[in-house]
């Protein structure tokens, strides 16, 4: 025999929240927004919750559990909204958070494979240096890939990685690159920007460059480089957020450059222009 037990016709918060699965602080919100009327309260002014209450209480969690919002839950208590559209509606944002937890599922494991922070940048720029020794980049020319897939997205970053390649594989271009970093930092410090040394600096760039633009070729990489274009086009596009213009990046990165150095990169690249429509 089992012992006679008599249900309670109703319930103090603290039970009703036990019972439900939920917490009396979720059930004060729930009456403060609409979605679960206020009930009864019994002679010590404390709220009473009877069976109907609790049954609300019980398909709340359920939808909870699902998913729905609280809105749309007020909604489809009031019959306000169609089932069928926040139903639609929640199967289009669990798709989308789907596909996120699996790009960001695919970025841990970029991490786990090749580090940090390498494994950070986009898959298209991180298979491109995927070959290099480990310590082969420095983080200043991770800084700049960064910066790069930020502007012109992850193609302009897996094309520029052909320069850092080429860094790390041959030390005297490397070096070549150090003491023109080193010459361009020195013009921050008060030279006039119509000194002769401008100019003479800017040519020097101009010639690392097209010696870096040299070994690219020898190397075949500006053959892989026309491979991502096609793997963009086929994959990656539109996938990326819209990327800002080389323009709008100039005003938003900041870069405390003095008019020298300035004058300097824009004679290095009016060099490089003029020799490439030379050879157009």
């Amino acid at each position: 025999m089992y012992p006679s037990v008599t249900p309670p016709r109703q319930v103090k918060i603290g039970d009703a929240a036990a019972f439900a699965g939920t917490t009396p602080r979720a059930i004060r919100h729930y009456h403060a927004i609409g979605l679960l009327p206020e009930p009864e309260r019994g002679g010590d002014g404390r709220r009473r919750y009877g069976y109907d209450d609790m049954i609300r209480l019980l398909w709340i969690r359920k939808m909870a559990e699902v998913g729905i919002s609280l809105d749309d839950m007020r909604a489809t208590f009031a019959e306000a909204r169609d089932i069928e559209e926040i139903l639609s509606r929640l199967e289009e944002a669990l798709a989308a958070r789907e596909a996120e937890i699996k790009r960001q599922r695919a970025a841990v494991h970029r991490l786990q494979a090749v580090g940090s922070p390498l494994g950070l940048l986009a898959e298209l720029v991180t298979d491109r240096l995927s070959h290099l020794p480990p310590g082969a980049l420095r983080r200043s020319d991770l800084d700049a890939l960064l910066v790069t897939e930020r502007i012109f997205g992850p193609l302009g970053a897996a094309v520029q990685a052909s320069v850092f390649i080429v860094l790390a594989t041959h030390p005297d271009l490397r070096a070549e690159d150090d003491r023109l970093d080193a010459a361009e930092a020195a013009l921050d410090h008060g030279t006039d920007p119509h000194d002769p040394r401008v100019e003479e600096l800017a040519v020097q760039r101009y010639a690392q460059q097209t010696a870096l633009e040299r070994a690219i070729t020898a190397a075949g990489l500006d053959a892989a480089e026309e491979k991502l274009f096609e793997i963009y086009d086929a994959d990656l596009k539109g996938e990326e957020d819209p990327q800002m213009s080389a323009f709008g990046a100039i005003t938003k990165m900041p870069y405390d450059f003095s008019p020298a150095r300035m004058r300097c990169i824009e004679l290095t690249a009016q060099l490089l222009a003029d020799a490439h429509s030379a050879d157009d």
